[in-house]
């Protein structure tokens, strides 16, 4: 098999989860992030500014792109230059090369979505974001829509899995939140959102049709009381005090996969009861 390449902009939690199973199928995988030593020791590893010109210029060539920068605070310049500004200077050096990528994808948010009232939403739903997160996703998004490179814009709702333990800790701590007004919740397990973005490289590989955007979110949304009642009962905790979940409820809605589950990727976690179990049973 001819040596692929895959270059992981990015590359932390999911994008080493990517790499490592990427790499068990044959491709040559580059790891590039601020801190080159985070990379797993099989990747190639490059020191990367995305907003220093020199730095972005030094990178190889690849014929796949992966961009899964986070934002190193919660703070609008912060996501500006993570996002905004970051993917459009990766994006103009590959545009202009001899040798571009034949695939890019952009690891995003489900932050685009303002939707607040258990709507169910999908890859074609209004994206109308009232906070500057999902407002500089939405510009991203579309710097890569409209770019000549073929792109796929990957929306994540919310990440948990290995060293993402808060919503457990908290349950552990005897908290929990009101069962009404609910609110619902949607998440995706580390290992299923490297696995999404490991299915479309495979896909495109295949020839098959990749679509511009995917919603990629674990089969079930469920109440964030639901969650949290489930994780006590697994715990062997009694809730004793309750958090303040008005902050939830601007992202009260359901995610739809059925776009992912039609062209055929099956979720290793398809609710949060199997992916924190796992969890759970790595923390004994």
């Amino acid at each position: 098999m001819a040596s692929r390449t895959i270059l992981i902009v990015g590359c932390g939690d999911i994008g080493s989860a990517l790499g490592l199973q990427l790499q068990a199928q044959g491709y040559r995988v580059i790891g590039a992030r601020r801190d080159s030593r985070s990379v797993p020791a099989s990747f190639e590893a490059i020191q990367l500014d995305v907003g220093d010109n020199a730095s972005v210029s030094a990178l190889p060539d690849a014929d796949v792109l992966v961009y899964a920068i986070s934002a190193d605070k919660f703070e609008e310049s912060a996501y500006q230059s993570a996002y905004s500004q970051g993917l459009d200077n990766i994006l103009s050096e590959f545009e202009q090369r001899p040798q571009p990528p034949r695939q890019v994808l952009f690891v995003s948010s489900t932050s685009v979505y303002a939707q607040s009232s258990g709507e169910v939403v999908d890859e074609s739903s209004p994206t109308t974001p009232d906070r500057f997160s999902g407002q500089i996703m939405c510009q991203a998004e579309q710097r890569l829509i409209n770019s000549p490179l073929p792109g796929s814009v990957v929306r994540l709702s919310g990440i948990y899995g290995p060293g993402r333990e808060r919503l457990i800790n908290q349950a552990r701590d005897g908290y929990t939140v009101p069962q009404n007004p609910a609110v619902f919740t949607n998440r995706i397990h580390r290992d299923d959102a490297a696995g999404v973005l490991a299915f479309l490289i495979e896909r495109y590989q295949q020839g098959d049709a990749v679509d511009d955007i995917y919603l990629a979110s674990d089969d079930e949304p469920a109440t964030l009381y639901e969650v949290m009642t489930w994780l006590a009962q697994r715990l062997d905790v009694t809730p004793s005090q309750q958090l303040d979940a008005s902050a939830r409820r601007r992202s009260n809605k359901r995610c739809s996969n059925a776009r992912l589950k039609a062209q055929g990727y099956r979720f290793r976690y398809p609710s949060f009861r199997e992916g924190y179990a796992d969890v759970l049973e790595n923390l004994k």
